[in-house]
C-alpha cells in the first residue's frame, strides 16, 4: 500500500507542471481574444481620485497590501474579470463565472503612480504561479492586472518584458487584460485582515505575506501601516 501511495503521489508531482502550462496557455490565449476585441473601460478621476483594479490570490491579502501604501486612500475586495452579472462569493468560487477575486484602489496619482501600483502588485506575489496564490488554487484566484488605456497597458507590458528577462519568456503568469467592471464583493470581506487580526487564514496566510511585501518596499509605506 505504501508504494501504491508513494507511486500515486509521484504521478500526481510530475502531472503538475503539465497541469499549470495548460492553464497558463488557456489564460494567455484567453488574454490575447480579449486584448483583440474588448474595448477597456476607462475610469474618471473623482474629486482627485484616480481607480485601478488587480487580482492577485485572496482578496484579503491583496487589500492590505494597497492600504498599506503611501497615496492609496482606500481598497476594496470584490471580483473582476469573468463573464456574468453580481457575481458572489459563492458564485465565483466554484470557477464558473470567470471571475478573479479583485481589489479596486482608490489612489491619489499626486502622491504615487499606476507604475509605482504595478510594482507593487508585481513585487507582492509569486509571478509564476498559474491559477493561485500560496495556498489558494483556482482561477478563482489567479492574477489579472487591468489596464484602462494604451498608456497602462505599455506601462504593464513593460515592466512583464523586464521580469521575464529574470524568469524567462512566458513565466510571467498574471493575465493582462482589458478592465470592464468591477463588482464590489460582500460587506464581511471588506478590510477583512484588519478587523480579524487573529483569524486562522490572516495569521498564517495574509500577515506573512503583507510583512514581506513591505520589507521589500519600506519606502511605499504609509508610517502607522508597518506592521
Amino acid at each position: 500500500m505504501k508504494r501504491i501511495t508513494i507511486a500515486l503521489a509521484a504521478i500526481l508531482i510530475a502531472t503538475i507542471p503539465a497541469a499549470c502550462q495548460s492553464s497558463n496557455k488557456s489564460n494567455k490565449e484567453k488574454e490575447a481574444i480579449a486584448q483583440e476585441t474588448i474595448t477597456p473601460v476607462e475610469v474618471p478621476i473623482k474629486e482627485g481620485m484616480a481607480r485601478a483594479y488587480f487580482a492577485s490570490g485572496c482578496f484579503w491579502c491583496v487589500e492590505a497590501i494597497y492600504e498599506s501604501v503611501k497615496g492609496v486612500e482606500e481598497s476594496i475586495s470584490g471580483y473582476s474579470g469573468g463573464h456574468t452579472n453580481n457575481p458572489t462569493y459563492e458564485s465565483s468560487n466554484t470557477g464558473r463565472t470567470g471571475h478573479a477575486e479583485a481589489v479596486e484602489i482608490i489612489y491619489n496619482p499626486d502622491v504615487v503612480s499606476f507604475k509605482i501600483l504595478v510594482d507593487v502588485y508585481f513585487g507582492s506575489q509569486n509571478i509564476t504561479q498559474v491559477n493561485g496564490q500560496g495556498p489558494d488554487n483556482g482561477s478563482q484566484y489567479r492574477s489579472i492586472i487591468f489596464y484602462q488605456n494604451d498608456e497602462q497597458k505599455k506601462i504593464i507590458e513593460t515592466k512583464i518584458t523586464a521580469l521575464e528577462k529574470e524568469v524567462g519568456e512566458g513565466k510571467v503568469a498574471a493575465q493582462v487584460l482589458p478592465f470592464e467592471k468591477f463588482w464590489i464583493g460582500e460587506a464581511y470581506h471588506q478590510n477583512y485582515e484588519r478587523l480579524n487580526p487573529n483569524q486562522g487564514y490572516i495569521r498564517s496566510v495574509s500577515v506573512p505575506r503583507l510583512k514581506k511585501f513591505q520589507k521589500k518596499f519600506p519606502e511605499l509605506i504609509k508610517e502607522d501601516a508597518m506592521h
